[in-house]
């Protein structure tokens, strides 16, 4: 008997993972709204930028530039092998997608109040070769493309991890914008307030981007009408819901 799935079928479970993404998106919301701690973090996120979009816009975008951090303990790719973030010196050789070893010219410290997990191998096959926590407007190099990873938030292999009030999280800042390699995942470094990103990239859409782009991919099985950034979000869904189910495929 065949196994392959009735194209209609395929279509309404698209459909539904998508619908059941916007639900998550809206929960996680009014639970944020539930505690003083969480409710802090998630004015940062969209109510925040309603309420100043037009009056302090500048300073918002200058937020999310310092929210471009890696979790303490990330291992961060350097000419002499991995080495925890929190190791790393001023100087020392970064290989970089873009421009060969580059050194480091400062790096920063912060405290933040949410965080993305990237599961292992949530991008492709040991990729990240360990979970990987960064903050939701980090963005990862995807298809020459650098996304923020709170846009690719699927509910399985890259979530938001309820259990993190706080974390210790650091900048990496070299002379000029580009990527480099954390836990074996292709991530941008700081890119500061005037600087052109090193390639084309989707800033963080923040939540209403998020159910904005999943109602895109609900309707798409009748009427496409994705963006780029909503086609490769789909892709890694799929891999996540298959990786969900053969776990064992992670190794």
């Amino acid at each position: 008997m065949s196994t392959l799935q009735n194209p209609t079928t395929e279509r309404v479970q698209t459909s539904r993972r998508n619908l059941i993404r916007i639900g998550a998106v809206v929960a996680s919301a009014i639970v944020a709204k539930t505690t003083s701690a969480a409710a802090n973090r998630f004015e940062w996120d969209d109510d925040r930028w309603s309420r100043h979009h037009h009056h302090d816009r500048h300073q918002h975008e200058g937020r999310a530039d310092k929210e471009h951090c890696f979790l303490k303990g990330t291992a961060i790719r350097t000419v002499q092998g991995d080495k925890k973030i929190e190791n790393l010196t001023v100087g020392e050789l970064l290989p970089t997608a873009f421009g060969g070893e580059v050194p480091i010219k400062s790096i920063t410290r912060h405290s933040l109040g949410r965080a993305v997990r990237i599961a292992r191998s949530a991008l492709g096959p040991d990729m990240p070769n360990a979970d990987l926590y960064v903050s939701s407007p980090h963005a990862l190099l995807i298809d020459g493309t650098l996304i923020a990873a709170g846009n690719l938030l699927n509910g399985t292999t890259i979530t938001e991890p309820l259990d993190f009030d706080d974390f210790e999280s650091f900048n990496v800042v070299l002379e000029q914008h580009n990527v480099i390699y954390a836990n074996g995942a292709p991530c941008e470094t700081l890119l500061g307030p005037d600087e052109q990103p090193c390639v084309p990239r989707f800033a963080y859409g923040w939540r209403r981007g998020l159910v904005k782009s999943h109602l895109r991919s609900a309707v798409a099985p009748w009427i496409d009408r994705r963006q780029p950034v909503d086609i490769i979000r789909d892709g890694l869904d799929a891999r996540g819901t298959t990786l969900f189910r053969q776990p064992e495929l992670r190794a």
